[in-house]
């Protein structure tokens, strides 16, 4: 995490939580992802928490949960440059893909380590060029 992040965090960081989980639970919602599935995602916190935070109420998050919400925002983007709409982007999570074993890409991320969000994101990216 760059110095400026940490800054900002520093500086607010209930916004800063709001606002990634915002943008993470629409992106959920665009891809149809559920509940369950979104826990693992966010690195399986309690689901008293996590349904809090579904709520809005947070106070802030850890650098583990920003980093994840930080993957699935980069993934959702590059999905948004490879395809040519957003219903086919938003589509893609849920295709078998043979780069992954013939798995889905939410089937991959879901594996519940933050290295497999790190990978999706690094392979999407290699196929933007």
């Amino acid at each position: 995490m760059s110095g400026l992040e940490q800054a900002y965090l520093a500086k607010d960081p209930e916004k800063t939580a709001k606002v990634a989980l915002s943008v993470f639970f629409n992106i959920m919602a665009s891809w149809n992802v559920r509940a369950k599935d979104q826990i693992v995602m966010l690195g399986k916190p309690a689901e008293s928490t996590f349904y809090n935070w579904k709520k809005g109420k947070v106070s802030s998050l850890s650098i583990d949960t920003l980093e994840r919400i930080s993957y699935v925002m980069g993934i959702y983007k590059a999905l948004g440059i490879l395809f040519p709409t957003r219903e086919q982007a938003d589509a893609w999570p849920h295709k078998p893909n043979k780069a992954f074993n013939g798995e889905t890409a939410i089937q991959f991320m879901l594996k519940g380590s933050i290295i497999n969000l790190s990978d999706m994101r690094r392979y999407l990216d290699s196929q933007r060029g």
